[in-house]
């Protein structure tokens, strides 16, 4: 290849990304909240040699609107635990990455570090990490201790204002992921020792307390959690505007934008770089994979893909919108755009399948045999971890480098 592999990665929700998925003749309305769908989905995103999955979460029951609940009750509404979900499935998969998300601003960054800590263990070294931050001033009404700012019809048709009017909480979120990242740390590679004859588990001195003093937290640890096998599980973050593109080169290892054609990809791209100076981040030494989304319709018989979501269009009564790119049309010429784009300089693609199982089953049988015979996607996994997939070295831990003198 004379290029890197393209990463490609399939976000999974609820029936799918169209809000009438779950009214397909194909759908399994009825399996949502069982572990074998999700887990059947997910074998078969292995089976395709996706990079990864990553599960939806929030704190609030699904709506229509971004920044407000509804009523409805023709839409799919509720979800389970993602990092709980994403440990259920663990065990039955062997190399896909499994990247939960979870909110940074009503959770305790503690408690996320553990979290996401122990399902980078029971994955052997798949777990990734989505931070959210509550954009829905109603979420904060499930845990009565704090408000966050309520957004307006107006806020949400501009997300540069979005951005600025949820400023603070990005602000926060990258205290919790920095807390997140030095928990991790917190116990050295050989701090387990297992000695029963001297009776020694654990050497105490290479579990230090992290000590952690930021804005927002202050956090003494250490973890309850040993370190994770991939060191540090990668964390990655959506991005639509200047401050949580900000956000992204300050904390994440990949971040997911939402172009809608190639200029739009080139441009969004020049953002980001621009946000990496501004925050002094150094991408030799830690690498900013850029992903773009797309959500997808897909069928080998053209036209196929545009009949079916106009169908699902009008069980919903208007016409589908989202942030992302909406893709009609067969894998070949999805494909096509695909490659194009990534001539903008994105590392790979986050697909958001408009209904399941369907269009994760012509992505995973369709789109990416067409990548392969094209040379620009693995034919087999070549690594056992999430990290390894996005060709991220694994990191020593902050107390070794500290300790070492060759530095």
């Amino acid at each position: 290849m004379t290029a890197p592999p393209l990463h490609l990665a399939v976000a999974l929700d609820a029936a799918g990304w169209h809000p009438a998925a779950w009214r397909a003749e194909d759908a399994c309305p009825t399996e949502l909240f069982g572990a074998d769908y999700w887990t059947d989905l997910v074998i078969e995103a292995e089976r395709g040699l996706l990079d990864f999955v990553t599960f939806e979460d929030a704190l609030g029951l699904q709506s229509a609107a971004f920044h407000r609940p509804d009523d409805r009750t023709d839409q799919v509404r509720g979800r389970l635990d993602a990092v709980l979900l994403a440990a259920r499935v663990a065990p039955l998969t062997t190399h896909i990455g499994l990247v939960p998300t979870a909110n940074v601003t009503h959770t305790e960054p503690f408690r996320i570090s553990a979290g996401i800590a122990t399902l980078d263990h029971a994955s052997t070294g798949r777990a990734g990490l989505r931070p959210q931050i509550a954009s829905r001033a109603a979420d904060a009404t499930h845990f009565g201790r704090r408000t966050t700012p309520q957004l307006t019809d107006e806020d949400v048709r501009d997300p540069e204002r979005i951005g600025r009017r949820l400023s603070p909480l990005f602000d926060e979120a990258a205290d919790a992921v920095a807390a997140a990242r030095r928990l991790w740390d917190s116990w050295e590679d050989d701090a387990e020792i297992r000695d029963a004859a001297t009776s020694g588990f654990v050497d105490r001195g290479k579990v230090p307390h992290i000590d952690f003093e930021g804005e927002h937290f202050g956090v003494r640890g250490p973890a309850t959690v040993p370190r994770p096998p991939q060191g540090q599980p990668p964390v990655m973050s959506l991005a639509h505007a200047s401050v949580p593109y900000e956000f992204a080169a300050r904390v994440a290892d990949a971040v997911w934008v939402t172009p809608h054609d190639r200029a739009g990809a080139a441009a969004i791209l020049a953002q980001v770089d621009a946000a990496v100076r501004r925050t002094g981040r150094d991408t030799r030494a830690r690498p900013l994979l850029r992903f773009a989304e797309v959500l997808v319709f897909l069928d080998v018989e053209p036209g196929a893909a545009a009949r079916r979501k106009a169908r699902l269009d009008d069980l919903d009564g208007a016409e589908l919108g989202s942030d992302a790119e909406v893709f009609t049309g067969t894998p070949g010429e999805l494909a096509d755009l695909l490659l194009d784009w990534r001539e903008a300089g994105l590392d790979g693609f986050r697909l958001r399948p408009g209904a399941l199982p369907h269009d994760l089953l012509e992505i995973t049988c369709g789109l990416v045999p067409e990548l392969q015979r094209r040379g620009v996607f693995r034919t087999a996994y070549d690594a056992t971890t999430l990290r390894g997939h996005l060709r991220l070295p694994r990191p020593e831990s902050r107390s070794t480098r500290a300790g070492r003198t060759d530095l």
